[in-house]
Formats: C-alpha cells, sequence, structure tokens
C-alpha cells in the first residue's frame, strides 16, 4: 500500500468498545423438524454467502484502486504546478545587475490568477524564500480597495445514506489487520482546512540538494470531509530558488469515482445476497423440507401410525433423489409391515398347527383314564408318544424356519460350486439306498457352476428337495438332478418320475404347514415346512424357486421338476 508524504502526528482515535459475550441458551425439546429454520437450511445459507463474504471483503479493500486515483490527480496536478513555476520564474523574476534573482510580487499576482483560473477548486499559493505569502490566488480585491478571501465552492452534500455507508466502510477499515486508513489522509487538527501549509524554508533547503527529488504531495481531509491535494514546485532562476508555489486542489473526482465503485459493489452483493437467500430458501423447501417430511413419516411408522400413506405422494411423484429416497423408505416400510403380517400369519399358523398334536394328546389321555383294557392302553400311549414326536418336530422346523431370516440378513454370501456338493448327496444316497428305494442320478455338468449363496443353506434347500423327490418317486424310480448355467444365473433342477402336482396346488405346496403327502404315508411325518423353508433360504439368496409337473408327448404328467435359480458366484 502508497504511503502518501509526510505527515505530522496523528490524533489518537477512540476504540470502540466490545461487547460482552453472552451465554447461548440451553436448546428446547422442538425437534429440528418443527423450526422455521432448519440445521441443514442454516448450512445451506452459510454454504452459499461464503463466497458473498470474499467479495464483501474485497469491497474493504479499495485502498489500491483509491491510491491509483490519488496518484493520477497528484501527477496531473504536479504538471500544473511545474507549468506555474516555470511561467513565473520567466516572466515574474527580475534580474538587475549582480543582484540575485528576485520575484516581482504584481507581476506574479495576476500571472498565477490567470494560470489557475481554468483549473476548477483549485488555490494557488506563492511563497518567498523567508516563507512569506507573497500571492494568494484566493485573496482577492473589491470594489473600493477592499480585501477579501474568496470562499471555496460548497461541499458537495451526498446525503445521510452515503454518509452512513462511508461512515461504516470507514468503521470496518479501521477494525481490519493492518489497515492504513488513517496514514494515507493526514487528519490531524493542525491539517484540517485549506489553509495548511509546508515548511518553506525546508522545502527550499531540500530542493537545493544535490539529490533533490520531487518533493513529496500533501493529502488530508478535512473536518467538512474536503480531500485536498497539494503540491509543492520551486520557482528556480539561474539555479537559485526565488519561491516555492503550493498548488492544492478539491479532488472531488476521487471521491466520486472511489464512491460509485463502492455503491456498485454493494449493489451487486445485496442483489447476490438476495439470490442467495432465495436460492438457498428454495434449495430447503426442495432438499430440507421434504427430508424432515420424511423423518416425520418414519416417525410416525415408529410409532404405529403410518401403515398406510405414510410417505406423501408429492415425494414419491419426485424424480430425484428426494424421490428415490422417499421410495426406498416407503418400500421399506411396506417390507417391514409384509414382514410382521407375515409373523402373524406364522404365529396364527404354529398356533394352528401346535393344537392339533396337543388336543390328540389331551383326548387320549382323557380316555386312558376311563379304559382298563392293557391293550387299549397300550394303543393310546403309542398315540401319544406319535404325537409328542410329531410336536417334537413341528417344533425343530418350526424353530429353523424362524432362524433363517436373522441368519441370513448376518451371513455373508460367497462362491460355493455346486456340483461337488450334488456329488456328495449322490454318494451318500447311494451309500445309504435301499434295493427298492428310488435312485438319485446326477447329470454329468457341462460348465462350472458356482452361485453366490451360503454353503450349509444350499445344502438344506438341496436336502429338501431330493427329500420330498424321493416321497413321491415310485420304488426303483429315478431322480435326476443337475446344475447348468443359464445367462448370469445357475439353474438347478430336481426331478422325479412321481404322481406330479396338482395344478392348482402349483404354489400353495410352498405355504407354511402344507402337506400333500403320498398314499400310505402315516399322518403326521412331516411338519410341511420342508418347501416353505426352501422358498424362504432361496429368496434371501436373491434366487428363485418354481415348480411344475413334466409331461410326456401324450401330455400325461410323468413326475414333478422343481428349479432353483440362483445369482451366479
Amino acid at each position: 500500500m502508497v504511503r502518501w508524504g509526510r505527515t505530522v502526528p496523528e490524533g489518537s482515535l477512540p476504540q470502540g468498545a466490545t461487547q460482552p459475550a453472552q451465554s447461548r441458551p440451553a436448546p428446547g425439546p422442538v425437534r429440528s423438524r418443527d423450526r422455521w429454520v432448519s440445521p441443514l437450511m442454516r448450512r445451506i445459507l452459510v454454504v452459499n454467502a461464503m463466497p458473498l463474504a470474499l467479495l464483501l471483503a474485497t469491497l474493504l479493500y479499495l485502498d489500491q484502486y483509491q491510491n491509483g486515483l490519488l496518484e493520477a490527480e497528484v501527477g496531473a496536478l504536479r504538471q500544473q504546478a511545474k507549468i506555474h513555476a516555470g511561467a513565473l520564474s520567466e516572466a515574474a523574476v527580475r534580474e538587475e545587475g549582480n543582484e540575485a534573482p528576485r520575484l516581482v510580487p504584481d507581476a506574479a499576482r495576476g500571472l498565477l490568477r490567470r494560470l489557475t483560473e481554468p483549473t476548477p477548486n483549485a488555490q494557488a499559493k506563492l511563497y518567498a524564500p523567508d516563507g512569506q505569502v507573497i500571492v494568494d490566488t484566493r485573496i482577492r480585491q473589491g470594489a473600493g480597495g477592499t480585501v477579501f478571501t474568496e470562499p471555496l465552492p460548497p461541499a458537495i452534500d451526498r446525503g445521510a445514506l452515503v454518509g452512513t455507508i462511508e461512515a461504516i466502510y470507514d468503521r470496518l477499515l479501521d477494525w481490519l489487520p493492518g489497515s492504513t486508513r488513517r496514514t494515507r489522509l493526514d487528519i490531524s487538527p493542525t491539517a484540517v482546512g485549506p489553509d495548511w501549509q509546508p515548511d518553506v524554508k525546508e522545502e527550499i533547503r531540500l530542493s537545493g540538494t544535490a539529490n533533490s527529488r520531487e518533493t513529496p504531495p500533501y493529502i488530508r481531509r478535512t473536518s467538512d470531509n474536503r480531500l485536498l491535494v497539494s503540491v509543492a514546485e520551486p520557482v528556480v532562476r539561474n539555479r537559485t530558488t526565488v519561491g516555492i508555489v503550493l498548488l492544492t486542489r478539491e479532488a472531488r473526482e476521487v471521491d466520486d469515482s472511489l464512491l460509485a465503485v463502492r455503491l456498485s459493489i454493494l449493489s451487486l452483493f445485496a442483489l447476490a445476497l438476495a439470490l442467495t437467500v432465495a436460492l438457498s430458501w428454495y434449495l430447503s423447501l426442495t432438499i430440507a423440507r421434504p427430508i424432515l417430511r420424511l423423518a416425520g413419516a418414519a416417525e410416525q411408522m415408529q410409532e404405529g401410525r403410518g401403515r398406510a400413506g405414510a410417505v406423501p405422494a408429492t415425494l414419491l411423484a419426485r424424480r430425484d433423489e428426494i424421490g428415490e429416497l422417499a421410495q426406498a423408505l416407503g418400500d421399506s416400510a411396506q417390507a417391514l409391515w409384509n414382514r410382521m403380517d407375515a409373523i402373524e400369519r406364522f404365529a396364527a399358523d404354529v398356533a394352528h398347527e401346535i393344537k392339533n398334536p396337543l388336543t390328540s394328546i389331551r383326548s387320549a389321555i382323557e380316555t386312558l383314564r376311563r379304559i382298563e383294557e392293557p391293550e387299549k392302553q397300550r394303543r393310546l400311549l403309542a398315540i401319544i408318544a406319535e404325537d409328542v414326536a410329531r410336536l417334537d418336530r413341528l417344533i425343530s422346523d418350526i424353530s429353523d424356519a424362524s432362524r433363517i431370516d436373522a441368519e441370513l440378513s448376518r451371513a455373508a454370501t460367497e462362491a460355493v460350486d455346486v456340483t461337488p456338493i450334488l456329488e456328495a448327496l449322490a454318494e451318500i444316497d447311494e451309500a445309504t439306498r435301499q434295493e427298492d428305494h428310488p435312485q438319485l442320478v446326477l447329470a454329468e455338468p457341462r460348465a462350472p457352476a458356482v452361485v453366490q449363496a451360503v454353503e450349509d443353506r444350499l445344502v438344506q434347500v438341496l436336502r429338501n428337495l431330493i427329500g420330498n423327490a424321493q416321497s413321491f418317486s415310485p420304488p426303483r424310480g429315478r431322480i435326476l438332478i443337475s446344475a447348468t448355467p443359464v445367462g448370469s444365473e445357475i439353474e438347478i433342477v430336481v426331478e422325479d418320475e412321481g404322481p406330479g402336482i396338482p395344478d392348482a396346488k402349483l404354489e400353495s405346496i410352498f405355504d407354511r404347514f402344507y402337506s400333500e403327502r403320498p398314499q400310505g404315508e402315516r399322518f403326521g411325518q412331516h411338519s410341511g415346512l420342508g418347501l416353505s423353508i426352501s422358498r424362504q433360504i432361496v429368496e434371501a439368496l436373491r434366487g428363485s424357486i418354481a415348480a411344475e409337473n413334466r409331461r410326456d408327448e401324450a401330455g400325461l404328467v410323468t413326475g414333478a421338476r422343481f428349479t432353483v435359480r440362483l445369482p451366479r458366484g
């Protein structure tokens, strides 16, 4: 930053008192979505306002621009002062004999006034070497020989608003670190008026030195807020300084230009601030408010009041990230309610299935108390034992079914090769199969069959399907099992030669506790959860399972086929 001229000691300015910090009130129990301005809205506003803060900071550092204007003003005024000094040295200096050259006041007065008249708001003074004022262009002689001082043009009234803006600007500038406002403009009491004058003898001494340079300018601000620029130039004749010309002009153009720039920046800042607030409010309405509405919908779901229509339809209809979030929340809520409904139905089905053997056991016990024949008692005790075994199987399958979802949600899937598993199951079946039982036949693999699954649960599905096929296959029948890549999935097929499945029951067989048993099998040997558990496992592994009937060329049913599709590993 340019440091202007020589300045007299400056007076101390009062420092603003610091306002004591106040303790922040404790936050109340109001939730953030109930506030008019949410925390997210405040963050959006702050982030958007940061560039505006930088723009406002540039307003506080217009010193370089002001210095450039002052440099131009000083340069023009100095050139004018040199012209004045040169003209005076040629036309208003007398040399007689061996005497030193000296100024002629009458000639200098008229010439200096004519030279100064074209310059508005300017004042010229001519000083003798002893510091006495020879000519002052503001001092006039009126009618009757009266002498008066011509007043300066009135100061420009910029209005209360502009004055307030400038006062705020100056106050902010004083607060900034490294502020140079007070060193740029001399506002000390000894230099507040237009009648201030430099030390003429010191100026003459400096101008007469061998390494003399241009005297620095004098820039000051008067009490009525006038910006005055003064330059001093020596009047030299034959290398002798015969006087000093002090040219002073009010730099209204500097203040006007600087004010215009400040007002332009402030106007742009105000416009940008208004747009920032409007855009921030728009972002709040399109981002923050919808998120708060989703939070409210989630709370309603938590309290059990959002089963239907909890997520607003306007948010579901949006085609942006908020719409995706709303759709995901709605789908999650629907899946949660479906899971709760399934749990309720499962509990009702369990109660119903357990009630049957308990009723049978109770009837057998009541009958046992009234019968004394040993043979009938043994038959009743056998019924009770079968029902107890049935209850044990039922409770074990129910426990297994209830654990599957929790286990699969925690277990990480991995790449599992299906072919070795099928080969191991075929070897076990061959080693334990009786002569009249159906035979498990494994088709030759045509390509690697690697799926993304949990190995233990995949083995459980395959065992259930093979066991189901063995139950319905005729003696010495064949059960064909294969694993074949199909697109991005692996298709596992289990086929038997049994009576098939009624067409109306192709989906019902996967329901819980549904049991369609072959003829001749005793009641209660199965819980009806095998195929249901298999579908539960397969769907948890992001696959699918389906049942269909095998038919010959004549359309007759030749067996059943179960198809499992799992994603490739």
